[in-house]
């Protein structure tokens, strides 16, 4: 099994979500419909494609920049999380 835990490992290393088609395209939002919610942190180095996928998303919308977080502090430090945001735009735009 260590064979598996090394070969996931690397692909892990390497993974690149912009290779990841054109679902993930800032242009893969335009002229849709649906409520669009976007979470950066505030010192993620991914953070200006979530800007780009905003500008480019219909209304309803919003984009959460986290404050003092980076793009790994919203995938496991439930502190920076923004529940209450996400909550309130989800009540709001998803009946």
């Amino acid at each position: 099994m260590a064979w598996m835990e090394q070969l996931s490992q690397s692909l892990l290393c390497c993974y690149d979500i912009t290779l990841a088609g054109d679902l993930y395209l800032p242009t893969h939002y335009e002229d849709k419909k649906n409520p669009a919610v976007i979470v950066a942190g505030e010192k993620a180095h991914s953070r200006y494609y979530s800007e780009d996928a905003y500008a480019a998303a219909s209304e309803p919308k919003e984009l959460l920049i986290v404050s003092g977080a980076d793009h790994v502090d919203l995938y496991d430090n439930m502190e920076k999380i923004p529940f209450d945001k996400l909550e309130q735009f989800f009540n709001t735009n998803l009946r």
